[in-house]
């Protein structure tokens, strides 16, 4: 059967594949365009394989929120290099997992995976992405809140921090200064409470060896960790940071009768050990 142009294009749109690789899919199904496709994937589930031990730790921090403010989601996709992070595909594919997040109420990541979306599993939508984008594709974390108040979203430069905050309440103006605010000063608790007994004594115990190293009277030096403690408070403490837009005010007073009842915050990649290209290297390796 002659493969026309019109079939190879039309195997394209459907598919998201390459001109000839659909040109080769065509003429070896004979023109079967559903024998086609079945053809493309199981080419690309090779690829997608063989990209399986790339590290990924470009990609997007994404957002959804429901329109009532109710329901949100914060999830972190990983690909090999912010081109592809920037691919409008690799865009759609985080949107729609995010609002499938939203909705299903997955318990961890291998239940995410193994869920379906339009009769497909997430994973093999994830397996697809990585052999149509031509990287590796992961999806690292999610977080999902339910709120009786209202939540709130920042997304910083393209999605390299993001932020999902719940309150009990306030303006949309309000939720988003308070996830800005999460966004640049990384705090590690909402108040005081929350800071984990074993950092406060670490940090007593850093403040009263430097003090020790200062020659600061033995005396004193119970004092002057209790003040050091203070001021870490006012750094690691949501409630208690100077407020980014305005240093007269703390977040606690713009928050005013309101409370932050949680808040995530995912910066892109952390944790992940970057691997270090030599481009020229592989450019020339890939010409020999």
């Amino acid at each position: 059967m002659a493969i026309t142009a019109a079939m190879v294009k039309e195997l394209r749109e459907k598919t998201g594949a390459g001109m000839m690789d659909c040109k080769k899919a065509l003429t070896a199904t004979n023109g079967d365009a559903k024998a086609a496709i079945d053809w493309l994937r199981e080419k690309g589930i090779s690829k997608a394989e063989k990209k399986a031990s790339r590290i990924a730790a470009e990609g997007a921090v994404a957002a959804y929120i429901t329109e009532d403010a109710k329901v949100g989601v914060l999830v972190e996709i990983n690909c090999e290099t912010d081109f592809a992070a920037g691919n409008e595909k690799f865009k759609a594919l985080e949107a729609k997992i995010a609002k499938h997040i939203a909705a299903t109420n997955p318990k961890d990541l291998d239940a995410l995976n193994a869920s379906e979306i339009d009769g497909k599993q997430v994973s093999a939508l994830i397996t697809d992405a990585t052999a149509t984008i031509g990287e590796k594709i992961s999806l690292r974390r999610f977080v999902r809140y339910e709120s009786a108040g209202k939540l709130a979203s920042y997304i910083h430069m393209g999605g390299k921090i993001g932020v999902l905050v719940n309150l009990t309440g306030g303006s949309d103006e309000l939720g988003k200064d308070v996830a800005m605010q999460i966004a640049a000063a990384n705090p590690i608790a909402i108040d005081e409470t929350g800071v984990p007994a074993e950092v406060v004594e670490h940090e007593k115990e850093v403040a009263r060896k430097q003090a020790e190293e200062e020659g600061k009277p033995a005396k004193i030096i119970d004092r002057i960790v209790e003040g050091r403690i203070k001021k870490y408070y006012k750094e690691v403490c949501l409630d208690q940071q100077i407020f980014v837009k305005d240093p007269d005010k703390t977040i606690s007073d713009i928050l005013g009768g309101e409370k932050v009842v949680e808040f995530t915050r995912f910066q892109l990649g952390e944790g992940i050990e970057k691997k270090q290209e030599d481009f020229a290297a592989e450019v020339k390796a890939q010409m020999q």
